[in-house]
């Protein structure tokens, strides 16, 4: 059983007076502590009630009344200085796991935001290849990196033009029409960066 549980179980409200000072009489009367009682006005058995100022509860409300504090609090210092055990895990309530949902616009922005990382590096890699693959006076053939690069790096120009300038719609169909591709060109771009791209061909010949 819980603290709560427990503590309602093994000590009434008149037991818990009596812990804590307050004289009661033969017939169960005691001065009401909540108001000036010139008079005992309070009845205190299993629970307690006052026909005075209408103070009423059970053990737990009265030694929360009494000291000031939580309900929770109340029946932990019952069990404490009445020496009762009880199920402390089950005596704080678990939180509720609170889900985090994202909405359209989080998930678009960062849809957006991760068309442009990978453009802009695919962008900068072309760039480089322009300039290490570029051909001199004696190659017969261009390489295929260099080819790569005058081919897409002014379309990459225009894509990152219109995310970074463009209209909302323009910049949504792109994020759309290119879902599949920035993925791909991801794990092409990973092959040219990670450590076994030295010869610059995506890994070791």
């Amino acid at each position: 059983m819980n603290v709560f549980d427990t503590v309602k179980q093994s000590v009434t409200a008149r037991q818990a007076a009596e812990m804590y000072g307050l004289k009661i009489r033969r017939n169960n009367m005691v001065s009401c502590p909540f108001h000036n009682d010139r008079t005992p006005s309070m009845k205190v058995d299993n629970r307690f009630h006052c026909f005075g100022c209408g103070a009423d509860g059970d053990v737990i409300d009265f030694v929360s009344r009494i000291f000031g504090i939580s309900s929770l609090e109340a029946a932990q210092k019952i069990a404490s200085d009445f020496g009762i055990s009880y199920d402390v895990k089950s005596a704080v309530t678990k939180p509720k796991k609170i889900i985090c949902r994202k909405t359209d616009a989080q998930i678009y922005a960062e849809a957006e935001q991760r068309c442009f990382r990978v453009l802009s590096d695919y962008y900068h890699l072309l760039k480089k290849w322009e300039i290490d693959y570029a051909p001199n006076i004696d190659d017969e053939t261009c390489h295929p990196l260099f080819v790569e690069a005058l081919q897409r790096k002014t379309h990459l120009e225009y894509l990152l033009d219109i995310l970074v300038f463009g209209e909302i719609e323009e910049k949504a169909l792109l994020v759309m029409e290119y879902g599949k591709e920035v993925a791909s060109l991801e794990e092409r771009i990973s092959e040219f960066t990670c450590p076994d791209a030295e010869d610059g061909t995506g890994g070791s010949q």
